[in-house]
């Protein structure tokens, strides 16, 4: 997604946005879309991906992302934290201290009796 007003240089002139930004599928020019490329929702973080994999500016949009180091957000595809792409977002909550296939292997193991 796109800022909707214009950008300036430190001295003051307006910056032009790159052409590729006209073409791409979520510039409507309404920002109806920030809530879907800016959620903390799972299943909106992935509607958004899914969303840029048929745009034909994904690229240039995930590489200006990265030379930004877009703080967060879904830009050209990738969801971005503190200016880097995150493979995946977590579930909220305190993760579990053992792993699953950690406790499947310790109740198949037989159990050692004492005298």
């Amino acid at each position: 997604m796109f800022a909707l007003h214009a950008l300036q240089t430190g001295t003051g002139e307006a910056l032009e946005p790159p052409a590729w930004q006209a073409l791409a599928r979520c510039s409507n020019g309404t920002g109806s879309m920030l809530e879907l490329f800016f959620s903390e929702q799972i299943d909106d973080i992935n509607s958004a991906k899914a969303f840029c994999l048929e745009c034909p500016v994904r690229e240039p949009c995930l590489e200006g992302a990265v030379a930004r180091r877009e703080p967060w957000g879904v830009w050209g595809g990738q969801l971005f934290l503190n200016g880097k792409v995150l493979p995946q977002k977590r579930k909220r909550g305190r993760p579990p201290k053992v792993r699953a296939e950690v406790l499947s292997d310790v109740a198949d193991a037989p159990t050692a009796q004492t005298a």
